[in-house]
């Protein structure tokens, strides 16, 4: 959304009369976006939907707690990847999964999402990707995949832009050794 028509939809969510129908702008404006980012967190079409309902329905929620400092899109990249965490931690715990074994379990749920259409090479990447720790994989998606300014990222995730850089520029050599280390 362009910033004066974003603007424009926050002003409209701010009054009560217009407030349903701009948030379902937000909705129809978002949807896809925000759904590639949780997707690529979490790997499963059904994971990644249900992350987005619940990734709306906070924001719904919580809109009379937006105060308009940030970028509505920004406020709810930040919802989605708290949303994203919390979800990959519930399912850690709930699955009894370490940390090291987390990788592993996403990979098996992205094996056998009958919505997964990609290809040995794309499978491959997705293993490089997944090898990755949280933040460097939250930081990848978001610059290698949604070409995400640092500085936006810096907001959502309430870290400077150089550690940002620095996390991405890790996350690119190991998905460069992985995806070479048996050629």
């Amino acid at each position: 959304m362009q910033q004066f028509i974003e603007d424009e939809i926050v002003e409209q969510l701010r009054n009560p009369d217009t407030r349903q129908k701009a948030f379902e702008q937000v909705v129809a404006a978002y949807s896809e976006r925000l759904y590639w980012l949780i997707r690529k967190m979490v790997l499963s079409h059904d994971d990644a939907n249900d992350i987005l309902q619940n990734t709306f329905l906070k924001a719904w929620l919580n809109l009379d707690s937006f105060r308009g400092e940030a970028k509505l899109s920004t406020w709810l990249y930040k919802i989605a990847v708290n949303e994203n965490i919390t979800f990959l931690n519930r399912q850690r715990a709930m699955n009894n999964i370490s940390m090291d074994d987390a990788d592993i379990y996403l990979l098996e749920k992205l094996k056998g999402d009958d919505y997964f259409d990609g290809d040995a090479i794309q499978l491959k990447l997705q293993e490089a990707i997944v090898s990755l720790p949280e933040k460097q994989r939250i930081v990848f998606n978001m610059k290698y995949y949604d070409e995400m300014k640092y500085e936006d990222m810096s907001e959502i995730l309430g870290t400077s832009v150089g550690a940002l850089k620095a996390s991405y520029h890790h996350a690119v050599k190991k998905i460069e050794a992985f995806l070479t280390k048996d050629v």
